[in-house]
């Protein structure tokens, strides 16, 4: 199990990599006690059965990850993730740079009929007819030395997923479905997906409140919290919960000794920079102008629903899902149906590669052009 430590080792084997068709990608990191990923192992792996496959370990002092980010901007070369969003997130935050052109294999099995969010200890069950050990799977990546069994089983994440890859990307190209893939993947490899404002992380905030001065306060404490941990790398949890946010904007505190009443708010922040800042923001939020206070994005809660048409759409959806083998969820949650069925037209299930497999018959279906009619235990659309 070869582990790479310094920067030459790192750039002997990206010059090995280079020609190569793809690479095979994963992670391990640490996100408990930091707001953003702190990276522990990169695991990479080239093609073939006996394919060179490494560790590196980015935690040593002096080494850069400059040909790594290089081999990633190489877009003759196919980056391969499983479950890509978390990884790239890393990449980008710390170096700025997101590995093109992209395979996320969690996508694509989607795509071939493996149903939702479906595991890589199932791909590798099912397509590399192996079996993982998953007992080093939670811990700690930072420690030094790592042992046999972690790096066995950080190797496994990129040896198997050769395999799946070869695999879902022939089957993508014998079904033509390379595209569906490609379309999901234009938000993984966005730069906007990675960044986080805090001027919008109110909307992240479950309230039952929808008053506008309320969300005001709301959207000026989760601004603080955001940025608060954002510029000490800590979770936002350690700053203050949301339930103990919630209660804030609902009391509206005005000293020390309001912030001392509180419930829910962690003793550390009753005081120092987390207590002037809450205070802060409470402040901004009563004092906000009543044409820049925030609303809720409440649209869809009153959107007017025909039930029997939305009951339709789900039938026919199983339908098309059936058909088609992609997941369901993929093509169209239950909030899709429920909007297409208000009238709503502006909706992901109605574009792009979601209209070829479902969006054209669902807006047939709304506009009384087909009907479904049940034949054995399938579904069949009947032109009208």
């Amino acid at each position: 199990m070869q582990t790479l430590y310094t920067t030459d080792e790192l750039a002997q084997f990206c010059e090995r990599a280079k020609g190569k068709p793809y690479i095979t990608v994963d992670t391990e990191f640490l996100r408990e006690r930091t707001y953003y990923s702190k990276l522990c192992l990169v695991q990479l792996a080239l093609p073939g059965a006996d394919g060179e496959a490494v560790l590196l370990d980015p935690l040593v002092d002096g080494l850069s990850l400059d040909p790594l980010m290089e081999l990633f901007r190489d877009e003759s070369i196919v980056k391969v993730f499983h479950a890509a969003r978390q990884d790239l997130e890393i990449f980008y935050i710390d170096n700025g740079v997101i590995p093109t052109p992209l395979f996320d294999t969690q996508v694509a099995a989607m795509v071939c009929g493996f149903g939702e969010q479906v595991g890589y200890e199932t791909l590798v069950k099912k397509i590399a007819k192996q079996q993982l050990d998953k007992s080093s799977r939670f811990t700690d990546w930072s420690r030094r030395p790592l042992t046999d069994a972690q790096k066995t089983y950080a190797l496994a994440d990129v040896t198997h997923l050769r395999d799946i890859y070869e695999y879902l990307s022939a089957k993508l190209e014998e079904t033509g479905r390379a595209r569906w893939v490609n379309e999901e993947l234009a938000v993984l490899t966005a730069p906007e997906t990675y960044v986080t404002k805090p001027e919008d992380a109110w909307k992240r905030v479950k309230t039952r409140s929808a008053s506008p001065r309320f969300l005001a306060i709301v959207s000026r404490l989760a601004a603080f919290r955001e940025s608060y941990a954002q510029e000490r790398n800590i979770p936002r949890n350690r700053v203050f919960k949301d339930d103990a946010l919630v209660e804030l904007a609902s009391t509206k505190p005005a000293n020390a000794q309001d912030l001392g009443r509180s419930r829910l708010l962690l003793r550390e922040a009753r005081k120092g920079p987390i207590a002037d800042g809450i205070l802060a923001a409470v402040q901004e939020g009563l004092n906000m102008p009543k044409d820049q206070l925030p609303k809720a994005d409440d649209l869809r809660d009153k959107l007017q629903v025909n039930p029997a048409l939305a009951d339709l759409l789900r039938v026919l959806l199983k339908a098309k899902t059936e058909k088609s083998g992609v997941a369901s969820k993929l093509i169209a949650p239950a909030s899709d149906l429920d909007a297409i069925a208000a009238g709503m037209r502006d909706v992901p299930a109605l574009s792009g590669w979601r209209r070829e497999v479902f969006g054209l018959d669902a807006l047939r279906l709304c506009d009384g052009q087909i009907a479904l009619a049940a034949k054995g235990k399938n579904v069949e659309v009947i032109e009208l």
